[in-house]
C-alpha cells in the first residue's frame, strides 16, 4: 500500500480520522488478521501518517474493540473469542430486528428505494464474484434499516458493535456458502418494509441475523480461530505487517 500523500486540508484531527477509517477497514475486512501485531513503524509507512494520528487510530479502535494495546508492547489486532461472538450476535438479533420493525413504519419511500439499489448492486457483485464489494454493500443495507429506525441511540449502539460483528461474517461467508441463502432473506426483508409490516420485518431480521450469527459463531470455533490456519490465510492477504503473536518473549 503506498502511502497517500498529504494535502493542506489534513489537520491533525483529520488525519487521525482517515487512519482510524483505513486501519479499522484493514481489519475488518481481513487485510490484519486476528493476532496481528501492529508495528507503529510499519503503520506509518503504510498509512502515509505520522505517528500521533496513528496512536490516536490505536486508541481509538481499542474502545471499539478492534485492538488490543498492551502496556511496554506494540498493540495487536484483537482475537475473535467465538463465546464472545454468540453474545455480540444475540444483541445484534435484538437491535436490527427491533430497528427493522420501526423502520417498517418510520422510513420514507425514497430510502426504500436506495434499498433496493442496493440490494440490486449486491447481487450483481455477487455474481461478479466481487466479495469485498458485496460485503460492503451488505453492510450498507443493514445500517440504512437501522438508521431508518430514526431511534439515534439505537443506532449509536449498533454502531459500536458492528465492526466486531463484520469480521466474524467475513472470516466465514466463503466457507459457510451463506450467500445465496442470504441474499434471499434480504429479498423477503426488503419486501416485508415496503408493505409497511411491522412484525414481519421484526421476524425476517431477527431469524437472518440468528441464522448468519449462529453459523458463524460455529465457524469460529470449528476452525479455531487462534489456529495457525486462519492466521496464515491473514497474513496471506497482508504480506509482511499481519505478524502472528510469538508464544513467548517479547516482539
Amino acid at each position: 500500500m503506498s502511502p497517500r500523500p498529504r494535502t493542506r486540508r489534513d489537520t491533525p484531527a483529520s488525519l487521525a480520522d482517515q487512519a482510524v477509517d483505513r486501519l479499522r477497514d484493514m481489519i475488518v475486512f481481513l487485510d490484519l488478521a486476528p493476532g496481528a501485531v501492529l508495528s507503529e513503524r510499519r503503520l506509518v509507512e503504510a498509512l502515509g501518517a505520522s505517528r500521533t494520528p496513528i496512536r490516536e487510530a490505536l486508541k481509538q479502535l481499542s474502545a471499539e474493540g478492534l485492538v488490543l494495546l498492551r502496556p511496554n508492547r506494540p498493540a495487536m489486532v484483537a482475537p475473535l473469542d467465538p463465546e464472545e461472538l454468540r453474545h455480540l450476535f444475540e444483541v445484534e438479533v435484538a437491535l436490527e430486528s427491533f430497528a427493522a420493525s420501526l423502520a417498517a413504519t418510520r422510513m420514507a419511500e425514497a430510502d426504500f428505494d436506495r434499498l433496493a439499489r442496493y440490494q440490486s448492486e449486491m447481487e450483481e457483485r455477487h455474481a461478479a464474484g466481487d466479495r469485498v464489494s458485496y460485503i460492503r454493500i451488505n453492510r450498507k443495507i443493514h445500517l440504512l434499516i437501522v438508521a431508518g429506525s430514526g431511534n439515534p441511540a439505537l443506532s449509536e449502539v449498533h454502531a459500536r458493535l458492528i465492526g466486531r460483528l463484520q469480521r466474524a461474517r467475513n472470516i466465514g461467508l466463503s466457507s459457510l456458502g451463506r450467500v445465496e441463502e442470504s441474499i434471499e432473506e434480504h429479498r423477503q426483508i426488503l419486501a416485508a418494509l415496503r408493505r409497511r409490516d411491522g412484525e414481519m420485518t421484526r421476524m425476517l431480521m431477527a431469524r437472518h441475523v440468528a441464522r448468519t450469527g449462529g453459523l458463524f459463531a460455529d465457524y469460529c470455533a470449528a476452525a479455531r480461530i487462534e489456529s495457525s490456519e486462519v492466521r496464515a490465510a491473514g497474513r496471506r492477504r497482508l504480506g509482511s505487517m499481519a505478524r502472528p503473536l510469538p508464544e513467548r518473549g517479547n516482539v
